[in-house]
């Protein structure tokens, strides 16, 4: 392994620590302080499922990778379903999601790293992809098992988000099967 790709690595991973933090950083913040509402949890976990959407469409439009091409699309389909679900939720019980500091912050950071993604191509894109999803569900599984479910306060939001958890930890391990095998 050559010193640039070795460096290329390193930044990647320290890209993707980052983006954890801050999203932790966002959750640990209302944790501690002001308790979020029902509408900010639920423009939470829309905009977390958002942000996976678009990097999934970004890999099935990169890849040539089927293993990465049949993750991105089992992505975009379950969090598409979770997204649909959460939205009809919120219209059944009149609640408008709330777009708050957190929210935006996974927004951003979604970007930045989409934006760092495009510029990787064949194997690079597809270890890189692998990787950040790893990362990112992880990051996300952990807010809503430590803050997103026990600060929801509407039964049927906070049964929505357990079985959200539930997808989203075997996108986890199916992320982490698919980094492994991919070099």
């Amino acid at each position: 392994m050559t010193t640039i790709h070795m460096g290329k690595i390193m930044a990647r991973f320290v890209s993707l620590a980052a983006g954890a933090a801050l999203l932790f950083a966002g959750s640990a913040a209302f944790a501690q302080g002001a308790k979020l509402t029902d509408p900010q949890i639920a423009h939470i976990a829309y905009t977390a499922g958002v942000v996976d959407i678009a990097a999934a469409q970004q890999a099935l439009k990169k890849s040539n990778n089927p293993k990465v091409k049949a993750f991105a699309q089992d992505m975009v389909r379950d969090h598409t379903s979770v997204n649909d679900q959460a939205l009809a939720l919120c219209k059944k019980l009149g609640v408008t999601p709330e777009d708050n500091d957190t929210s935006k912050s996974i927004a951003k950071n979604g970007e930045e790293e989409r934006t760092k993604l495009d510029s990787l191509s064949g194997a690079a894109f597809d270890k890189a992809y692998a990787e950040n999803e790893v990362a990112y569900h992880h990051m996300v599984d952990s807010s809503l098992e430590n803050t997103l479910i026990p600060g929801a306060s509407n039964a049927e939001l906070k049964s929505l988000l357990s079985t959200g958890l539930k997808i989203f930890k075997g996108h986890e391990e199916h992320a982490r099967t698919l980094a492994a095998g991919l070099k």
